[in-house]
């Protein structure tokens, strides 16, 4: 069910270089397995699987052609990409991966090999959860694989963490716009996103300014509030929102009226998608508490079920806030939700490095027989993570952090 990855790039005189033509040509798996190295071609010494899970991010295809270019030329590696995430892992779906296939990949967004979200453990087959772990298992030894590599967030980490304990060769390379994922200094796509985010609500203040009004500009990360912290403080937010930092509506419109009585007629709010007032913070907090809590099957599903209705009634909260606003301060509040422009288009420059330096440090690991590791970024250079240390945890903003203590500073109000 393999298959190589034939791809034609053009380059426009300006603007970013876009994927013209995608074709897949059928192959077959041999038992005698080759790469190309250098123009020529050599006995691999190891065969690598990667897969890009979760949602799609910028710099993905960078850290695939990092690792690629690593591991087929320094490395005489061979490699495969299984398309769609963990599901095309399950599936046996994949395609050979060469040195002309990621030729052209480090500009493009999104991913060559596709994605989808989607639990080893947990994956829903003809409507019903099933455990695919052993089908993983029996795919990596179908085909002689070394190790396999999956580029993702958190999510990821835990399904690398399972697959790892299964007695798979895992290396987990962390992405996401959110920069949430745990002992790592930064994940691809975070900058990408965070240049996005910057520049629409620098295209709000202008508007703001000329009707009077208050723009709320919703920023995604559901748990962690570093794109928005940074977006805010980057583009002169007025008042920014985090999911660290439960707000109350009169604190968000005291910030206001003090604008007003300077003459200021107009505020920028940068939401994160996860920020909740006091009351609704305290509700979620108590009903995950309740799932933490729960021991037997059924206390489980049931406490699951109160946290999803718990969540439920509080969606939506930016468009309340608006409305709670404009009740409280007479001004026009309007809601611009950026979504998923934030994860696309082409990588900026930071990113591009950031994933080709991960991505090539990982076939480095793997030449070293190192497996069970997320390969995090540390300053300038890189390191192994155990799987253990990463999965299930968060990387939340500090309260104390550098960036808040500058956004009180400088007057940001936060909502508390």
């Amino acid at each position: 069910m393999g298959g190589t990855l034939s791809a034609q790039f053009f380059r426009p005189a300006a603007g970013s270089p876009c994927l013209q033509a995608l074709t897949w040509e059928t192959a077959a798996i041999g038992s005698n397995h080759s790469v190309e190295q250098g123009g020529t071609v050599t006995k691999s010494s190891k065969r690598v699987g990667v897969l890009t899970a979760g949602g799609d991010s910028p710099g993905l295809n960078a850290a695939i052609r990092g690792l690629g270019k690593a591991a087929l030329g320094r490395h005489g590696m061979e490699l495969i990409g299984f398309r769609d995430g963990v599901r095309g892992l399950a599936e046996n779906r994949y395609m050979e991966l060469t040195s002309a296939s990621l030729s052209g990949i480090l500009t493009i967004g999104g991913t060559i090999l596709g994605t989808s979200r989607d639990k080893v453990h947990r994956m829903v087959v003809d409507g019903e959860p099933k455990d695919m772990i052993p089908t993983i298992v029996d795919v990596f030894e179908k085909n002689k694989l070394d190790c396999l590599v999956m580029l993702g967030g958190g999510g990821t980490a835990k399904n690398a963490l399972r697959l790892s304990k299964a007695g798979l060769n895992v290396v987990h390379l962390p992405k996401t716009i959110d920069k949430d994922v745990a002992h790592t200094d930064n994940t691809f796509g975070f900058s990408t996103a965070l240049e996005i985010a910057t520049d629409a609500i620098d295209r709000l203040h202008s508007t703001a300014h000329s009707h009077h009004r208050v723009i709320l500009a919703e920023i995604m990360g559901h748990r962690a509030g570093w794109l928005t912290l940074g977006a805010g403080l980057a583009d002169g937010a007025d008042i920014i929102l985090l999911p660290e930092i439960p707000y109350t509506v009169e604190s968000i419109a005291e910030t206001i009226q003090r604008r007003r009585d300077r003459g200021t007629n107009f505020s920028v709010i940068a939401v994160a998608e996860g920020a909740r007032d006091v009351q609704a913070h305290a509700d979620i907090a108590a009903a995950e508490a309740l799932k933490a809590s729960a021991s037997s099957p059924q206390s489980k599903s049931a406490a699951k079920a109160h946290l999803a209705n718990v969540e439920d009634t509080h969606r939506e909260h930016t468009f309340r806030l608006a409305r709670g606003l404009e009740a409280v301060t007479g001004l026009e509040s309007r809601v611009t939700i950026l979504g998923y422009v934030q994860r696309g288009g082409t990588p900026c420059a930071e990113d591009r490095l950031l994933g080709t330096r991960i991505g090539s440090a990982a076939a480095e690991l793997i030449a070293d027989g190192e497996y069970g590791i997320m390969v995090a970024s540390r300053g300038e250079d890189t390191a192994p993570v155990p799987l253990e240390d990463v999965a299930g945890n968060l990387a939340l903003v500090p309260l104390d952090h550098s960036w808040l203590q500058a956004a009180r500073d400088v007057g940001t109000g936060l909502g508390d």
